[in-house]
């Protein structure tokens, strides 16, 4: 199964800086996340009241810990 473009260059960002594994899996779960939340937009063509939003959801609807946000 091929990944996004832009699924990869994160998943080489995030390799290069030499992050575990278990990070990667993690960081791209929420990137993921966040973009099915949003309805499948592609990042760049959100900013910062997208990821309010999403938070937000999550806070109130996932009850997720601020901290872990």
């Amino acid at each position: 199964m091929s990944q996004s473009p832009f699924i990869e260059t994160v998943r080489a960002a995030i390799r290069l800086r030499g992050y575990s594994i278990r990070t990667e899996k993690s960081y791209l779960y929420w990137i993921r996340y966040y973009i099915c939340f949003h309805k499948k937009r592609h990042p760049e063509d959100m900013g910062p009241v997208e990821v309010r939003g999403f938070l937000s959801w999550l806070a109130s609807n996932r009850h997720v810990a601020i901290n872990t946000q």
